[in-house]
């Protein structure tokens, strides 16, 4: 049997794969991303089946990660909004994009810039309190329970 659902791990990467697990789900936040908000754009803009988009879409609903709104000044149109949540997977998006670039050679799509000036963003890194970038090497997982500190 496959295991599709994590619900009650331990793991925040499990968790955080139940509300954006798929890559067609992760396209379609990324389209939002882009501005993209009418059923048909998203089916038309990412070449998606119909029913793997309102697979996908009914999924990023429940999850709290877009909402849908009712825009019909004349009848019902509904549009799809990232909320607070689904927004905040900007950088998770930039990662990936960035890491795609990096391993799968550059990008053939529009480059991101930051609109208050035009330069390139930099490269998503994590970090130090004190701002060093670290890697995988630097860090170690430590129990949330652990009161230890690392100086003793």
């Amino acid at each position: 049997m496959v295991r599709k659902r994590f619900p009650d791990t331990h793991c925040s990467v499990a968790r955080a794969l139940n509300d954006v697990g798929d890559w067609w789900s992760l396209l379609v936040v990324k389209e939002a991303m882009l501005g993209t908000r009418r059923f048909v754009d998203f089916q038309q803009n990412l070449g998606i089946a119909r029913n793997i988009l309102c697979d996908r879409l009914a999924r990023l609903l429940e999850n709290g990660v877009l909402i849908k709104q009712d825009v019909g000044e004349h009848g019902t149109r509904y549009e799809y909004r990232l909320t607070d949540k689904g927004r905040d997977l900007f950088t998770v998006i930039t990662a990936l994009r960035q890491w795609s670039d990096r391993w799968n050679g550059e990008s053939d799509g529009p480059e991101l810039v930051d609109r208050a000036n035009g330069e390139p963003v930099r490269t998503v890194a994590v970090q130090s309190r004190d701002g060093r970038t670290l890697d995988v090497r630097a860090v170690v997982y430590r129990d949330s329970s652990d009161t230890d500190s690392a100086a003793g």
